[in-house]
């Protein structure tokens, strides 16, 4: 689990609303605040007192979020009340599969973000096309649960987001129907635990926040309340898939055409 020096903050700009971030992560960087032009709604965040608190972001869920939830959406029962069952961590090892020492590496960096020691993920069956076996190691994932959790949210959003090169906020939708969301990394060094100047190939990683939430909107206020950096947008929007056009389709205007 990472220390608990990496959740003392300070405050930077974000919106109009004080950020907790870790001022001297960003000194070695080259910057001393950080403005982001993202909209966090009325997001509650921890006050500084409570920097030391390895669990200060489920203190202030079970103190201060849940109770405006409850009286948001009008819920009967506090176990109604959404709240985040798991994050799943995953990352694709690539050309590392082929190398024990890069495999080992990628598990390291992976152990020291999460603080949680990942299992390989390996192929359920065999695909010539893309060279790949039953039962061929092609990646690492995580899943977090309890304190352990918490203490990566509030990391995530606190510490490596900002962190985030030309970084506009998260897109609010990338939920998946269900009360459930996404986000892609595209290097792991936005972590302080990482440090670029050891790490060779840059890696990246999805995070899968999974909620009890029903719906997406009910998430979207949930994460909002967190501290999640949405863009400035009214939230999540139903998309309008298009029905796929199967087999018989495409030989009845053939048949027209001859």
């Amino acid at each position: 689990m990472a220390s608990t020096s990496l959740l003392q903050s300070t405050s930077s700009t974000f919106s109009g609303i004080k950020l907790p971030c870790r001022t001297s992560v960003f000194l070695r960087a080259g910057f001393s605040s950080v403005t982001v032009k993202a909209s966090a709604g009325a997001a509650v965040f921890v006050d500084k007192a409570e920097a030391d608190n390895v669990n200060r972001l489920k203190t202030s869920y079970l103190e201060k979020i849940v109770p405006l939830l409850k009286e948001e959406f009008s819920y009967s029962n506090i176990l109604e009340v959404p709240k985040i069952d798991k994050i799943v961590v995953n990352c694709g090892i690539g050309e590392a599969s082929q190398n024990a020492k890069g495999l080992d590496a990628a598990m390291n960096e992976l152990a020291l973000i999460t603080g949680q020691r990942p299992v390989k993920t390996k192929a359920k069956k065999s695909i010539a096309g893309f060279k790949v076996r039953e039962g061929m190691t092609l990646g690492i994932a995580v899943t977090l649960r309890g304190n352990v959790m918490y203490a990566f949210l509030d990391r995530l959003i606190n510490l490596a987001l900002p962190r985030t090169r030309d970084f506009q906020g998260v897109n609010p939708n990338s939920f998946d129907g269900n009360g459930n969301y996404s986000i892609g990394f595209r290097e792991q060094s936005v972590f302080p635990e990482i440090k670029p100047e050891i790490v060779g190939k840059a890696r990246g990683m999805d995070v899968c926040i999974t909620t009890t939430a029903k719906t997406d909107k009910e998430a979207f206020r949930l994460l909002t309340l967190m501290g999640m950096p949405f863009r400035e947008s009214s939230g999540p929007s139903t998309l309008i898939r298009k029905k796929k056009l199967k087999s018989h389709h495409f030989d009845s205007k053939s048949r027209g055409r001859r």
